[in-house]
Parts: C-alpha cells; structure tokens; sequence
C-alpha cells in the first residue's frame, strides 16, 4: 500500500475541510464511545480481566518462538500447513504460489489488516486474480478504491448517500431506478452481489484476531458471517496474521475475546466468533480441502527486547482512535498508511521507518485517553515519546523544533532562572490581557491562535501553586 504520511499535515487540512468526513466522525465519536463505556460498565471485572490479557500477552511475548512452533506443529498435526514470510514481499509471493496451485481465478476475502499491510489485492489483480472484499465496509472501499479509514470500521468515512452512488455506479445490470435511500437496502443489494461470488471463489482468505498454540486453530470476529462463507466454501483457505497473534490456549483467547468485542463496538459479543482447526476432515459437511496459515515477521521481532515490545500486545480493537481527539478530528486517511489513530502512531514508525512517519507520533495531544481505554495497558503516550526522542536524535526534527527544544532546555536545568522568567512572561501576558481576558494572535503561538484564542495567565504558576500547596495534589 502507499505511503502518504511523509503528508500528514497536508492529509490533516484537507480531512478537516471534508464536510462529509466531519459529520461521519462526529457520528462514530458517539456510537463508539457511548457503546464502550455501557458495555464496561455492565462487567465490573473488566479492569481484572485487562490486567490477565496484558500478563497474558507479555508471556507469550517473553516465549514467542516455543508457541509459535507449537502452533505450527498442532497445525501441521491436523492436516494444515504453516509459511514462515519475513517480509511483506515473501507474504505476497506465498499467497500468490497457492492460488496459482488450484489455477484460481477469483478470491474471497474476509478484513484483514495484515491484508491491507502487505498490500495483497493489488498484487493479486496484477497477477491475473481478482480478490472480492466481502466485509460489508470492505466492499464499499473496494469498490471505491480507497483504502481503510479506521481497523474495524473501514468505511465509517463514506455517508450512506455515496455507498448508494458507488452501487448505482458498478451494479449498472440493476434497474437504475431502484430504491437505495435506506441502510437496509445498501446491505441487501450488497448480499445479493455477493453471493455467488462465495460459491464461485476457488480460494477464502482471511486474518486473525488469535492464533492459539494449544489446539492449532485461528480465530476470526466479525458481526456479518462473510468470514465464515469466505473461509468454509472455497478448496482453499488461507489465514493471514503476524506473529504477535499467538495465545496459549483456549481459555487465553477466551479471556481476550471478553474485552475485545466491548473495547470496539460496545458488544458483550460479536456476533459470529469463529475457530478454524485444520482443512475438512472426512467426517465433516464442509470446509476446505486445503488449509494455509501465513505468518508474518515484517519486523515485529526486531520489536522484542526493545522500548516499543509493547505494542505487540495490540489486539486491533479500535478503542484508541474511538477515544483519541486527533483521530476524531481528521479520520484515519490523514495518517498516510494502514494503521491511523494512536496505535498506528507507534506501530507504522515501525513498519515503514521514522523518516516516512516521523507526523504520526507528533499527532497527539498526550490527552492519555488512549492508554487509559486500551484493554490491554499499552502505554501508547510513552511508545510515542520514544519515537519523538529517535526523531530528535536523528535530525529529523524541523529546525526551528530543535532550536525551541534547545532554549527551553537551557531553562529547564537552570530552576530560578526559569521560574524568573516564566513568572515574567506570565505577569506581562496577564496585564496585557487584562481587558479581553484572551489573545487573538500571539508571537511565536500562531499554530494555536490561528485557529482559537489562547487565554490569558491568571493568578501564581503551576510551580507556585504546587509549592504553596506543599507538593500536595
């Protein structure tokens, strides 16, 4: 997939000028949130069960290679096959090698981020394969050729008006004066398109919330059932995920999956949570002759051991952008890449280097609202101070960033100095401010001023309140 978040601050503009993408996001920031806080709510262990996923996905981080292999031995064991891919490019070529083993001509595909990552549809087209998104959200962006805006959400960004538009557009063998005003009728037009895509696809393939080492199964979440008929009908089905995907058993994804549905949609549940283990067995109605897991690296073990290990114990909920006040100002297509919001702040430095996505982890406002709905504890505001500091140490950051930076670390290391100075300017902005109580322009604060007032100073410092308070909150 390409990359625009070298264009962060150009995305952002332009996503703050899109009357429509202001309107879908002020819709989500409701539905999400509300929905979240009343599911929490109604489960009073929900902080107990946050702190067993995080011990949970911390030893599974500490042991990765032992349940990896013992994932792929159980796998092997019931009839399956594992591909170890390191890069993106191996991942594509793995996938492709397959489908041209049974000469397939179209693909099914249920959401899959790791999918989006290594960019597999364009690849596979390119190739003589055409791959059919059956996400509901996925087929509208499909059809739209954009790529997501959100990981679980991915066409929160589209009003209804113009999915109506891109069926009208590409269901052109339907009468043209049908009826597409009502959400229903979007759905129900989509099903009827994709039915017989299920039936003729040679090859399904999706991604996976889990991947338990115990039994060997892979495990999807999804409120359509299209993972489901995308995984069941084809000769072949090809599970797509990285490697931080692994969990012990089947009591830990158990475990999990109580915080994942509530963390991103508000749900007790999904509606359809599917364990895959293996291809048909002789006994069974159904499912796949062929059964493929794709693991990909593309560097998430140079993670281990490092600051930024954290962020492998990311489970795709959502809950981060739903919460984060940057994403909800400019949506996830501002972010240049696959993953937006404050996980994708962390992670896409990681995937694609600091120097293309040095914007992303500057995108905060370090409210902290993001660590704190996270279900499992990622400290996502210190992940990002740490690619703030690897930006400033490679010289990456403007120059007039640094040389601000500069002067206010000179202060810092000198107290009086800097409670003299700060207790100046304070005085001086308070008097100055004094009739209109606010600022419409500031030197040196127009990235603020240009867009609100800045109020004027009143009474001590923070320094000063906190000393008379003795230390004392």
């Amino acid at each position: 997939m390409e990359t625009t978040s070298p264009s962060f601050k150009s995305n952002a503009r332009q996503a703050l000028a899109d009357p429509d993408l202001q309107q879908a996001l002020t819709k989500m920031k409701v539905g999400f949130v509300v929905n979240r806080a009343n599911a929490v709510a109604k489960l009073p262990e929900f902080d107990t069960l946050r702190d067993e996923g995080r011990d949970i996905k911390n030893h599974v981080l500490a042991n990765l290679d032992t349940y990896l292999e013992r994932f792929e031995a159980k796998v092997i064991e019931n009839g399956g096959q594992v591909h170890w891919c390191r890069t993106a490019e191996e991942a594509r070529r793995t996938i492709l090698d397959i489908c041209r083993s049974v000469d397939a001509k179209t693909v099914t595909k249920g959401k899959s981020m790791i999918g989006e990552e290594i960019g597999i549809n364009d690849f596979l087209e390119a190739n003589g394969v055409t791959p059919i998104e059956t996400d509901l959200g996925e087929y509208i962006i499909q059809l739209r050729k954009e790529p997501p805006s959100h990981i679980i959400a991915p066409a929160i960004h589209v009003p209804k008006e113009k999915v109506a538009e891109s069926f009208f557009e590409t269901h052109d063998q339907l009468d043209a004066d049908r009826n597409l005003d009502e959400p229903r009728a979007l759905v129900d037009e989509a099903r009827s398109m994709l039915r017989q895509k299920y039936l003729d696809a040679d090859v399904g393939i999706t991604g996976a919330n889990f991947l338990i080492a115990e039994t060997g199964s892979t495990v999807i979440v999804t409120n359509e059932g299209n993972g489901d008929l995308t995984q069941t009908l084809p000769k072949i089905h090809i599970v797509t995920a990285s490697l931080e995907k692994i969990v012990p058993t089947l009591e830990d994804s158990s475990t999990i999956l109580r915080l994942l549905a509530r963390s991103a949609t508000g749900q007790e549940f999904s509606s359809y949570t599917t364990f895959s283990t293996g291809p048909r067995r002789p006994e069974d109605e159904d499912g796949p002759e062929q059964f493929h897991v794709v693991l990909l690296d593309n560097g998430r073990s140079a993670l281990l051991g490092t600051e930024f290990q954290d962020i492998l114990r990311c489970i795709r909920c959502g809950a981060c952008m739903n919460h984060c006040p940057v994403y909800g100002a400019v949506g996830g297509h501002a972010y240049g890449w696959v993953y937006p919001g404050p996980m994708g702040a962390v992670l896409t430095p990681t995937l694609i280097g600091i120097d293309q996505a040095g914007h992303l982890p500057n995108a905060s406002t370090f409210c902290g609202k993001c660590q704190e709905v996270c279900p499992m504890h990622i400290p996502l505001p210190k992940l990002m101070r740490h690619y703030r500091e690897r930006e400033f140490e490679r010289g990456l950051t403007p120059g007039t960033v640094r040389a601000g930076l500069k002067m206010w670390a000179f202060f810092a290391r000198r107290p009086r100095l800097y409670q003299f100075f700060a207790g100046m300017k304070m005085r001086a902005l308070a008097a100055a401010g004094r009739r209109r109580g606010r600022f419409r322009s500031l030197p040196f604060a127009g990235g603020w001023t240009r867009h609100r007032d800045m109020p004027a100073p009143q009474g001590a410092t923070f320094q000063q309140q906190w000393d008379a308070a003795g230390g004392e909150r």
